[in-house]
């Protein structure tokens, strides 16, 4: 294994990260304060600990870290693309993964913050005794999302999950190009005041957690002055079903990797082993059944973990036909023979 690699896929926890060089120039950036990395596995081991990277795809994760760009990754549906990040995230020991699920609504505000007015319009209309309104901490009705999280001053970098940016709208990357650029966002709702600096809420948070003010989860975070700028670039990771083109701008300022359906059958029995482990011996006829039907039409790796999982516990006098019902073509169906 090159020793440059930091990530290396071999599914073990350790400090790799630690030994990630300064970033280029070009790629510096100053945030403060530095907030500690928070503790916490990637909230999804399970698939962190079975995935089985491609060796393109530990390459372009660690070209991806070193240069402090986004890594733009795309497949077909059930090649790993999503579950890239949690491996990533838990063998590097970054923490819990943030998830930003891309719809065609979604905007560019939506991934830095939330601001709830309406909330805070009836907190302030509360009056005791004709007193002054009770709550004046307009960081109460502030959330950061999951890109804006991920954009706060940690000694470490977090992984963030964009998840089929495809399905965005089309002005979506082209914002995303002066966020990933500048490393940093502003908030206006608290630049307009006399006093900017405030206490809000992460996306690892939850309203009702402990509150904690290490930007870790259940946590509250000081933003200053309005603005965040981040200390340790994320690695952001944006997944791509290769529904739609993306601008070229937009393409050289990312890291790409192309991941592929399982080739052979001694590949696609080692991830039958990884997920199902004893459960494998009993799922050889049905990896050979799925090999021949992903010629006529488009198969995803899970429906064959789906089908290896239900034909060992259901009680079926015709394993193939159960099979054939868990393994639908999801795309270029071919004719029943």
């Amino acid at each position: 294994m090159p020793d440059w690699l930091l990530y290396t896929g071999s599914r073990r926890t350790h400090d790799g990260v630690d030994r990630l060089p300064p970033p280029p120039p070009w790629r510096a950036f100053d945030g403060g304060p530095v907030l500690p990395a928070p503790s916490g596995g990637s909230g999804n081991t399970h698939q962190a600990t079975t995935y089985r990277p491609s060796d393109d795809a530990v390459q372009q994760v660690n070209a991806a870290l070193y240069l402090r760009r986004p890594l733009l990754v795309t497949g077909p549906p059930g090649t790993g693309k999503s579950t890239l990040a949690y491996a990533v995230a838990h063998e590097l020991g970054l923490g819990p993964v943030l998830h930003w699920p891309i719809t065609s609504r979604a905007t560019l505000r939506d991934g830095l913050y939330q601001y709830d007015p309406l909330t805070r319009l009836y907190a302030a209309g509360r009056e005791v005794g004709g007193g002054p309104a009770e709550d004046e901490d307009i960081g109460r009705y502030i959330r950061l999302g999951p890109l804006g999280t991920a954009l706060l001053p940690y000694g470490r970098p977090r992984v963030l999950l964009v998840d089929e940016i495809d399905k965005s709208d089309i002005d979506l990357p082209n914002d995303l190009l002066t966020i990933f650029e500048k490393g940093e966002y502003e908030i206006p709702e608290l630049t307009r005041r006399a006093e900017p600096d405030a206490e809000v809420l992460t996306a690892d948070g939850s309203g009702g957690a402990p509150t904690r003010r290490d930007g870790g989860p259940g946590g509250r975070v000081t933003v200053r002055g309005g603005t965040v700028r981040c200390s340790a670039f994320p690695l952001v990771v944006m997944t791509s079903n290769g529904e739609r083109e993306f601008p070229p701008a937009f393409l050289r300022r990312c890291v790409t990797v192309e991941l592929r359906q399982p080739a052979g059958e001694a590949e696609l029995a080692a991830i039958v082993r990884e997920h199902l482990g004893p459960l494998a011996g009993e799922g050889e006829d049905l990896v050979r059944l799925f090999l021949r039907r992903a010629g006529g039409g488009t198969l995803a790796t899970d429906q064959l973990l789906n089908a290896v999982y239900l034909c060992r516990h259901a009680d079926a006098t015709d394993r193939r036909e159960l099979a054939d019902r868990i393994m639908p073509y999801l795309a270029g169906a071919a004719d029943d023979d």
